[in-house]
């Protein structure tokens, strides 16, 4: 039951996605000159380059994550630079960097032919990676994230046990672990930073853009009409312009195709878009006990019956997803219109419209 369920809402991903090619994000479109994007690595590292040249772009163009390219790497001086734009908090950011860094350095050392199994100690760039965050969730200027911190724990083997040395042992276990790889997240929402947006004026034009994308949405706007509004707001203060005035239908449609994908990411992964808008629908009111029903509105069903909670979170992630396109598809459709369509309360529309921003 719970694999066709899984089934069933994954077609239903596929059906209402907006774009499913990948399309560079904002940020690497920002940066993707060698100029801006040595201006950031000076602002970031209190160096002075001043020829672009010395910057050497590395991005492996193929290498692909969840549907995205990485943003941008590049190698100057001896550091090989890994830099990411991130809108959510991820723990998991030090493992893809350690995965994408692994590429990177078997292209570094196949091009520079380099003897691994040679007696030469094999000279390599210092790797470096930073997130740059500029999401909703409180964040503090500057953070670090260690892929070690995701490593499971076990009991430690008695020193002498089996054939190994007890010495040998406590060397193992003294021993930091064989793999590392450490994230720094930089803040750059409007605010935070504040310095460092100082030094790199596209950065701070850019944190400027999201702030007032943000600020018309919390004001009611739809998001097309925020982005619109805000490329206006830049123009106007000579921010981005270079990219907003030129590539201004792109930009909108970068982040109504990103608004999308996350969305309905979140419909159909995060049980907290669709728990406690139904109450069990159908199926789910009929398989779930009196509790379950009332938690699901609460608590996500937590103790309903099994598939009591799973047909009314299915249930529910279609009925929003429905909503969302009815509402897409015809901007100027009612409320009332919606709920007859989807079958459903006007409230239930009004509910799940207002949370996703659409209207």
């Amino acid at each position: 039951m719970k694999n066709r369920i899984v089934s069933k809402i994954a077609k239903a991903a596929r059906r209402y996605r907006v774009n499913q090619k990948y399309k560079d994000r904002i940020f690497r479109m920002i940066f993707h000159k060698k100029k801006d994007l040595l201006s950031l690595y000076n602002a970031i590292n209190g160096t002075n380059y001043t020829n672009p040249d010395d910057l050497e772009i590395r991005t492996l163009d193929d290498a692909v994550y969840l549907g995205y390219k990485n943003d941008l790497s590049f190698l100057i001086s001896d550091t090989l630079n890994l830099y990411e734009h991130q809108s959510t908090v991820n723990p998991n950011m030090p493992l893809r960097g350690m995965l994408y860094f692994a590429n990177m350095l078997k292209a570094y050392v196949e091009e520079k032919k380099c003897n691994i199994y040679g007696s030469k100690l094999v000279q390599l760039p210092v790797p470096r990676y930073l997130v740059f965050y500029n999401g909703s969730d409180s964040m503090p200027d500057v953070s670090v994230l260690n892929l070690s911190d995701a490593y499971m724990r076990t009991a430690d083997v008695s020193a002498g046990k089996g054939d190994m040395d007890g010495t040998i042992q406590e060397a193992i276990k003294a021993a930091d672990p064989a793999l590392e790889c450490r994230a720094v997240i930089l803040n750059i929402n409007k605010g935070h930073n504040i310095e460092l947006m100082a030094k790199c004026e596209r950065l701070e034009a850019y944190a400027f853009f999201v702030s007032r994308v943000r600020a018309y949405l919390a004001a009611g706007c739809t998001l097309e009409a925020s982005v619109d509004r805000a490329i206006d707001d830049c123009v106007t203060n000579d921010k981005l312009t270079d990219i907003l005035v030129k590539n201004r239908a792109e930009v909108k449609n970068m982040l109504l195709t990103d608004f999308s994908e996350k969305k309905y990411r979140k419909i159909l992964v995060e049980e907290a878009i669709a728990e406690g808008r139904e109450e069990g629908r159908k199926e789910g009111r009929v398989e779930g006990r009196e509790e379950g029903r009332v938690e699901g509105r609460e608590e996500g069903r937590v103790e309903g019956r099994e598939e009591g909670r799973v047909e009314g979170r299915e249930e529910g992630r279609l009925l929003t997803i429905r909503i969302f396109r009815e509402a897409k598809e015809n901007p100027e459709i009612t409320f009332e219109q919606i709920a007859e369509k989807v079958g459903c309360t006007v409230q239930e529309v009004e509910d799940t419209l207002k949370m996703i921003g659409i209207k």
